[in-house]
């Protein structure tokens, strides 16, 4: 069949969070524009695999932390709390199909046109749409286009243990879609992804084991956030954490039950399990996209598209955003990569004036496990790292009111600000409400508020937001 050919000023690789961002943004400055997706379900990785499941299945879990307290607090809750994971992933099923609905009805408005396809570079400014096994009706064809956005986001990284493939394994996809949940597991990994799921398991009763292989949870967090977060973990009957360990080899046998074998302190060690998740990291999609022949570089020695801070990459018509390019891969920071593509795309194109450039330096993360993570900015080590001369202060939850009536006790908060201005420069928190707390220290930042500036503000009491106060006096005096 001859492959048609139409012309688009923008076009849009990907329709998650930061493509249908950048499409968008695009629309609003006059491109004619495309999205290309080849998706089973349109929607993208956040609500239909990622953000949106992981937490409807995570507050299932904090719900029966509670029934499972409720004594705590002068309370009885009848026979003992039992789980239906069936009537989790429905109540999950019928929340994201809301989520997901509303997404594909954006896609599918109109405004831009949606093509149904696998992408691939033929040239720099051509893109050949090839039928899917997930979208099988639509038709090859080439389109050319003015500039584009890659927005492939992400899939799991195979990690070469021996025996893992072999064995066989879950991934976080099949947990969020998981009827019926083993008694014991193996996670492995111990980032957010793992971290959230080991919580997801452990809140419903189940046995867990996290094997982390560098020397502490959260790789990219300040030691003594990770290290409040492990004892955090570590303090239930069902759940072990390892961390510093070399994986040497996993195996089934004929029960159905795994084995991981794996070196920690100096000695090996087995744990034996129902199941395993392999959650040692994502990777950006690419290898269909054919980038060689757009001209299209990764970063040196690794597998993401080099992007600067306008989103280009090495071609100065092609833009990036998500998980593709990096280097933080989370929905609110793909959002933005996505408008600021499309916003300079707009201005090579002579329909806007001023480039626009992305700033990580209010970064931020939050990790929904029991207790809560979440920092923004720099931390403590990158900080000192960058050359800043900076002081920091915490404050423990076990002494703040609200958080005692609570009964949320474990983990405190941190600030981080220059030595000689005072100007806040990062802050973490480990504890209850942790990601919802942080957006105090996200404003002050986006301010460039000093810590005297923030110890002087109102907060009401008893609240848990007041215990920020605490170190920015600690700071400020």
């Amino acid at each position: 069949m001859q492959a048609m050919t139409t012309e688009y000023d923008f076009v849009v690789i990907g329709g998650g969070s930061g493509g249908y961002a950048a499409a968008r943004t695009a629309l609003e400055y006059g491109l004619k524009t495309a999205v290309i997706d080849g998706a089973e379900t349109l929607g993208g990785v956040c609500i239909l695999k990622g953000c949106m499941p992981s937490k409807a299945l995570i507050e299932s879990a904090n719900r029966f932390r509670s029934l499972r307290r409720s004594r705590e607090f002068g309370l009885r809750s009848g026979d003992a709390p039992s789980i239906r994971p069936n009537e989790i992933i429905a109540r999950k099923r019928e929340l994201i199909d809301d989520f997901a609905g509303y997404r594909q009805g954006q896609l599918q408005a109109g405004k831009f046109d949606l093509l149904r396809g696998k992408a691939r570079f033929t040239s720099e400014n051509e893109i050949e749409i090839l039928p899917t096994a997930e979208a099988p009706e639509s038709q090859p064809e080439k389109i050319q286009f003015r500039s584009a956005c890659i927005a492939t986001g992400s899939e799991v990284a195979r990690i070469p243990i021996p025996g893992l493939e072999e064995t066989g394994y879950w991934i976080s996809d099949d947990i969020l879609d998981a009827e019926e949940l083993p008694d014991s597991i193996v996670v492995l990994g111990g980032g957010a992804i793992a971290l959230e799921m080991a919580c997801y398991l452990e809140g419903l009763g189940k046995q867990v084991t996290v094997i982390q292989r560098s020397d502490q949870l959260v790789s990219g967090a300040d030691r003594d956030v990770a290290l409040s977060l492990q004892e955090a973990l570590t303090s239930r009957e069902n759940l072990t954490v390892y961390t510093g360990t070399n994986l040497l080899q996993v195996a089934g046998d004929s029960s159905g039950q795994k084995t991981v074998r794996f070196e920690h302190g100096g000695e090996e060690k087995t744990v034996i399990a129902d199941e395993i998740l392999q959650a040692l990291g994502r990777k950006p999609r690419v290898s269909d996209l054919n980038l060689e022949a757009a001209g299209v570089d990764l970063v040196p020695a690794g597998s993401h598209i080099q992007c600067d801070a306008l989103m280009k990459t090495s071609i100065g018509h092609i833009f990036a955003a998500g998980d593709v390019c990096g280097p933080h891969e989370v929905v609110h920071i793909a959002i933005e990569q996505g408008e600021v593509a499309a916003q300079n795309a707009a201005v090579e194109l002579g329909l806007a004036e001023k480039e626009r450039a992305i700033s990580y330096r209010l970064k931020l993360l939050g990790i929904f496990t029991d207790p809560q993570v979440a920092m923004v900015g720099m931390t403590e080590a990158e900080a000192r790292e960058s050359g800043l001369e900076v002081h920091a202060a915490t404050y423990p939850f076990d002494d703040h009111g609200k958080s005692m009536v609570m009964g949320e006790t474990h983990g405190f908060v941190k600030l981080i600000a220059e030595k000689d201005s005072g100007r806040l420069v990062g802050g973490a928190v480990v504890g209850p409400e942790a990601v919802e707390l942080i957006h105090e220290i996200v404003v002050a930042m986006s301010f460039n508020a000093t810590a005297a500036d923030l110890a002087v503000i109102p907060h009401y009491h008893p609240t848990l937001s007041e215990i920020w106060t605490y170190p920015a006096e600690d700071l400020a005096g």
